[in-house]
C-alpha cells in the first residue's frame, strides 16, 4: 500500500468561491493569486493535482460544505452561505453535481468513487504508481463525497437520492443546527438529529462526528448502527492553550474507538497549539506535534486501528497555517521518519496512511 487515503478536503468549496483550479500545481495556483488576489483569500494553496500524485494522495472524502449567514462576518466574504436550509439545500446539491463534472469532463484528474468495485480498481492503480512519477504517469484523485453539516437535508426521504447521487458520509454539524451543537455552538442532540441518525442509518450513510459538540457526539456513539468516524480532529488534551469544543476529549477518543470509528489527525497549527503564533510562528511548529497526536490516540485507544489523517487543507488552511516541514499535500509522508522513531513499523504506517480509513469505506461502499 503505496498511497495516502485524505478523509477531509473542501474542494468544491474552493472551486466554487475561489475559483481554483487543482488540475493545476500548488505553484501555479500560488502565483496566478498574488498576481489575481481573490477577495477574502489570506492564505496560499496546498492542493495541486502534480502534488497529489508526487506525495501519493490516492483518494480524498471530498466535501459539500456552506456556512450559515450568522457565521459570516468572520469568514470568507465570499463563501456560499445560506440564510436557511432550503437554500442550503441548493448550495450543497450544487456542490454535490460539481464533483460529477469534474469526473465527466477531466477523467484524467477526477475519479467519483461509489462502490467497491471502483474503490478496488482506483487502489490497484495507485499501488502501481511510481515512487516519482512523470507528468505523463499521474493518476486521477479519486474523490468520495461527504456532506459537513447536514443543514443541505430539507426533507428526509431525500436521503435515498443523496445516497444514489453518490454521497457516503454525512457529519450532522459544522456550526450548531437544527439536528445538534456544533463548533462554538454547544447543544446535544435534538429530537429531529434523532430521526435523522435512524434515517442515515437505514440507507448505510458513514457519521462524521467532527465538528458535533460532544454530548451529542457521545449520544450519537450510543445511537448510531452504522460506521462512525471523526474526519478531521485531533486530540484536545495535547493542545496548548486549547479551550473550544471542537477537538476531541480523551473520554470521546476511546468511546469512538469502542465502535471501530477512526479519526483523521489534521495538521493545522491552531489544532496543534492554540499559542503557536505567539510562541515564534509557523517555523515553531514542527509535524513533530502530529505524530504526537498519532501516538497518543495509538496509546490511549490501545491499537494503531483508529487514526488516520485528514488535512482540511485549503478549507481555510493554507500554507501560512501547516507545520514548517509542509509546503503542500506532497509532503504529508515526511511524518513517517518521526512515527517510526515512535516504534512503528511499516504495517502500521500504511494503516496510518490509508487501511484504516479504508476498512470503514470497504465496509459502507456497494458492490
Amino acid at each position: 500500500m503505496k498511497y495516502f487515503i485524505d478523509a477531509h478536503q473542501d474542494l468544491a468549496y474552493n472551486i466554487l468561491s475561489f475559483n481554483r483550479d487543482y488540475q493545476l500545481s500548488v505553484y501555479e495556483t500560488r502565483a496566478f493569486e498574488k498576481v489575481n488576489p481573490v477577495n477574502g483569500l489570506t492564505s496560499q494553496s496546498l492542493l495541486g493535482w502534480p502534488q497529489y500524485n508526487q506525495g501519493h494522495i490516492a483518494l480524498v472524502i471530498g466535501t459539500l460544505f456552506a456556512a450559515p449567514a450568522r457565521r459570516e462576518p468572520v469568514l470568507h466574504p465570499n463563501l456560499a452561505f445560506y440564510h436557511t436550509p432550503e437554500e442550503a439545500n441548493k448550495l450543497y446539491w450544487r456542490q454535490l453535481k460539481l464533483y460529477h463534472q469534474l469526473a465527466e469532463e477531466k477523467p484524467q484528474v477526477y475519479r467519483l468513487i461509489g462502490d467497491k468495485t471502483q474503490l478496488r480498481a482506483h487502489l490497484t492503480e495507485w499501488q502501481s504508481l511510481p515512487d516519482n512519477p512523470d507528468p505523463e504517469e499521474y493518476l486521477p484523485i479519486g474523490i468520495i463525497p461527504s456532506m459537513e453539516g447536514a443543514e443541505g437535508i430539507t426533507d428526509f426521504d431525500e436521503l435515498p437520492e443523496w445516497w444514489n447521487a453518490g454521497l457516503r458520509a454525512i457529519g450532522l454539524a459544522w456550526a450548531g443546527n437544527q439536528f445538534c451543537g456544533g463548533t462554538h455552538e454547544p447543544g446535544g442532540l435534538t429530537p429531529l438529529g434523532r430521526d435523522l441518525l435512524e434515517k442515515m442509518a437505514e440507507v448505510g450513510f458513514v457519521l462524521d462526528l467532527a465538528h458535533m459538540d460532544e454530548p451529542a457526539a457521545f449520544e450519537c456513539l450510543d445511537r448510531y448502527q452504522g460506521k462512525i468516524i471523526a474526519s478531521h480532529a485531533n486530540a484536545a488534551s495535547l493542545v496548548k492553550g486549547y479551550n473550544s469544543n471542537r477537538l476531541l476529549s480523551d473520554e470521546l477518543i476511546k468511546a469512538l474507538a469502542t465502535r471501530d470509528g477512526v479519526i483523521g489527525v489534521v495538521p493545522l497549527n491552531g489544532f496543534l497549539n492554540r499559542d503557536w503564533v505567539k510562541d515564534g510562528g509557523r517555523q515553531a511548529v514542527s509535524m513533530r506535534l502530529l505524530a504526537d497526536q498519532i501516538d497518543y490516540i495509538c496509546q490511549l485507544t490501545g491499537s494503531t486501528r483508529h487514526v488516520g489523517f485528514g488535512t482540511d487543507f485549503d478549507g481555510g488552511i493554507g500554507l501560512e497555517h501547516v507545520p514548517y516541514e509542509l509546503d503542500s499535500i506532497a509532503d504529508l509522508a515526511k511524518i513517517h521518519p518521526l512515527l517510526r522513531d515512535y516504534g512503528y513499523n511499516h504495517a502500521e504506517l500504511e494503516a496510518f496512511n490509508a487501511g484504516n480509513f479504508l476498512r470503514v469505506l470497504e465496509s459502507i461502499l456497494p458492490e
